[in-house]
């Protein structure tokens, strides 16, 4: 997939060192891990997520890359990765304790390189998923989960046009900073991206 910036390809086996470099910043895991994974626990991370992608076709992980300027919606084969790395756009299905076991309902999250930060790139990324989810896949809803303390996500989770759903009060063994806080969930549904696409 495209956008005006960015080149969206699913995620890949040959992503894997891009995964090990946007996880080994701890900016990028502030809110995510109160430490840096190991390299293992990064690979097991990558074959978690190959796993969940395969389990509602079109759901799941891409990598993204500066775009080389094509087309919006074009799409290309995976050899013609050229442009740099971006970053991790997530839309798999809903899972987890605090989400709903529905394959209807996806998860939609974004993790990019600090230096491409305040650039709108996780936006750019996540309403081009929000129109896959509900234009291609058939989703009835698109959550967002984040620490309700990391309000750079949860500007995202706005400017897409979510709403604010619930805050919630996970129980953590060795919470992060602003855990006190709870997590808070955003949502787009169906009937509201059919109003405003």
């Amino acid at each position: 997939m495209r956008t005006d910036r960015l080149l969206l390809v699913p995620l890949a086996d040959r992503h894997l060192d891009l995964e090990v470099r946007l996880d080994s910043d701890p900016q990028v895991l502030r809110y995510l891990a109160g430490r840096l994974p190991t390299r293992d626990e990064m690979v097991a991370s990558h074959r978690r997520r190959m796993a969940a992608a395969g389990k509602v076709d079109g759901l799941g992980f891409w990598t993204a890359f500066a775009s080389d300027g094509s087309e919006p919606g074009t799409t290309v084969p995976a050899s013609e990765e050229v442009g740099e790395f971006i970053g991790l756009m997530m839309l798999p299905p809903a899972h987890g304790p605090d989400q709903p076991d529905d394959p209807t309902v996806s998860d939609l999250g974004y993790r990019v390189l600090r230096r491409h930060w305040r650039q709108g790139f996780a936006s750019e990324a996540s309403r081009v998923l929000l129109r896959h989810a509900f234009d291609t896949v058939g989703q009835s809803r698109v959550i967002a989960q984040t620490m309700a303390a990391n309000a750079g996500s949860r500007g995202v989770m706005r400017a897409i046009g979510m709403r604010y759903v619930r805050t919630y009060y996970p129980g953590f063994d060795d919470p992060l900073p602003g855990a006190d806080l709870g997590e808070v969930e955003y949502e787009m549904t169906r009937t509201m991206w059919d109003e405003i696409r």
